[in-house]
């Protein structure tokens, strides 16, 4: 099985809250669905930090310098 992508995992946290949010599922669902998202959470991090490393990479100058500024959260 292969690892799901960045928009697959992301839309399956948005299924959970919707699930979770509905106050139709049972208690152990509901514990299930949050250890779940919890995991998809940290994976989609993970993924984000390694992304932000390789653009710092891409934009580092001739002379060894990066020069980044730190991601606006208002653009996502």
């Amino acid at each position: 099985m292969s690892t799901p992508t960045f928009e697959q995992m992301l839309a399956r946290i948005e299924q959970i809250v919707t699930s979770m949010e509905s106050g139709k599922v049972d208690l152990d669902t509901m514990i299930k669905q949050y250890e779940e998202g919890q995991k998809l959470i940290a994976e989609c991090q993970k993924q984000l930090t390694e992304v932000e490393r390789r653009v710092e990479t891409l934009i580092k100058q001739a002379d060894g310098a990066v020069t980044t500024k730190p991601f606006d959260e208002e653009m996502f």
